[in-house]
C-alpha cells in the first residue's frame, strides 16, 4: 500500500515538492555559510519524494545553532515551502483518493518550516 501511495503522490504533486526542495538546496550551497540549510533542504526533497513509510524525530544533540539556522531558513525559504505544501494538500484533498496525500503534506509543513535539527527515520 504504502508503494501505491508512493507513485501516487509523486505523480500528483511529490515531484514538484522536492524539486522545490532540491531548487532552494542548490542556492544555499552556493555559499559555504549556508551549506548545512541546503544539506536540509536534499534531505527533505529526498522525502518530498517518498514520503510514506518515513517519519520525522528530533535529532537530540541539536542545540542553539539549530535554533538559529531555523529562524534564518524560516525566514528565507520555509515560509514558502509551507505555502507549497498547503496549496498542493488542498489541490489533493478535493478527492477522496487524495485525501491521504493531503494528510502527509500537512505533515510535511513543521519540518518544512524548521529542518535543522530533525532526522527522516524510516516508519
Amino acid at each position: 500500500m504504502r508503494m501505491l501511495l508512493n507513485i501516487i503522490w509523486l505523480l500528483f504533486g511529490g515531484l514538484w515538492l522536492a524539486l522545490g526542495y532540491f531548487f532552494f538546496g542548490i542556492l544555499c550551497c552556493i555559499l559555504i555559510i549556508t551549506i548545512p540549510f541546503g544539506l536540509a533542504s536534499f534531505r527533505i526533497g529526498v522525502y518530498a519524494l517518498w514520503p510514506f513509510g518515513k517519519t520525522i524525530v528530533e535529532r537530540p544533540t541539536s542545540g542553539v545553532a539549530s535554533l538559529i539556522g531555523n529562524v534564518i531558513w524560516f525566514i528565507v525559504a520555509g515560509i514558502w515551502l509551507a505555502i507549497g505544501h498547503l496549496v498542493t494538500a488542498f489541490a489533493m484533498a478535493i478527492t477522496i483518493i487524495g485525501i491521504p496525500l493531503a494528510i502527509a503534506n500537512l505533515k510535511m509543513i513543521p519540518v518544512s518550516l524548521m529542518p535543522l535539527g530533525k532526522d527522516i527515520v524510516d516508519a
